[in-house]
């Protein structure tokens, strides 16, 4: 919080009285600004943009991070044009912690169906997902989610499951609704790979989408994948104890994530070289984000 302190008098306001009719009007204190910044646009470091009545120096290469944006690739340089506007805490109105710059970096070849927008148009169903606690706990949380996404998807790259033969197996017959979309229809689709036809009807139930009469929306519609992705984050603790929400945003550590997904299959010894490429992916975007893994890393 600034704190700001007045010590102008009486003396002191004659004087600025004076000197604003001395001074020219045309006469301004604050830098000129540069050329407006361009999404389209690429910077190279040394280059200064001006965008919301300030001028940004760009620290390295970039392109479509809106200034000051979140990696720490744009300097301020301050008020411009006779602006008095303070920087933007952050650009983007949601409050998301990562930037398209930095989402672009964690998956460099990801499918062209996975957008950015496509997240950003999700986060509104769980509005507490990356927005709760402190900034530091706000980027774990991030981070966990889109590690366990890249390792689900191949870097966000299958948007369905690979191994067709499981198809058939992800109807439970027992469930009074049956699989209306037929026997093979339920099978893993999307950020977290969503599976079987109960988890699509709980999903569709709480989204109000009804994903149990027609699960392929998952693959077809990008918001929809990724909000089935958060629904589990958010609300289900699968084979582990809470939430992979909860486990964030209370301490618990990114292990318990992996407990909360795969953990039956995973944790415990069951297959070490799996939650350790969990973990690898979990510290590189954090380091993305920039901050610190925490504890409790694995499970």
């Amino acid at each position: 919080m600034r704190r700001l302190r007045v010590t102008a008098g009486v003396a002191a306001a004659t004087i600025a009285g004076a000197l604003a009719v001395v001074i020219p009007a045309n006469t301004a204190s604050a830098a000129e600004c540069a050329t407006p910044w361009n999404s389209s646009a690429v910077y190279w470091g040394g280059d200064t943009v001006s965008h919301n009545g300030r001028n940004w120096t760009a620290q390295w290469w970039t392109q479509n991070e809106t200034p000051p944006g979140n990696s720490g690739v744009w300097k301020d340089q301050g008020a411009c044009g006779g602006g008095t506007n303070p920087p933007p805490t952050n650009p983007d109105p949601s409050g998301f912690v990562v930037s398209e710059a930095q989402f672009n970096r964690m998956f460099p070849n990801r499918n062209s169906f996975y957008t950015y927008q496509g997240l950003k148009a999700a986060l509104s169903a769980y509005p507490a997902f990356a927005n709760t606690g402190n900034d530091t706990v706000k980027k774990r949380e991030a981070a966990a989610f889109l590690a366990n996404v890249s390792h689900e998807t191949g870097g966000l790259v299958h948007i369905v499951e690979q191994n067709t033969a499981n198809y058939p197996h992800y109807c439970d017959g027992s469930q009074p609704y049956g699989c209306p979309a037929g026997q093979a229809a339920y099978y893993g689709r999307g950020p977290i790979q969503l599976s079987w036809n109960f988890n699509y009807k709980a999903a569709g139930d709480a989204l109000g989408i009804d994903l149990l009469r027609d699960p392929y929306l998952v693959e077809r519609d990008a918001s929809v994948a990724w909000k089935t992705a958060l629904w589990y984050w958010n609300t289900q603790s699968g084979p582990g104890t809470m939430t992979p929400h909860n486990a964030m945003v209370n301490g618990h550590g990114f292990g318990e994530t992996i407990r909360s997904i795969n953990g039956s299959l995973e944790c415990g010894g069951r297959n070490p070289a799996q939650v350790q490429s969990r973990v690898n992916t979990y510290q590189r975007f954090v380091q993305v984000l920039g901050t610190t893994p925490g504890d409790n890393l694995s499970c």
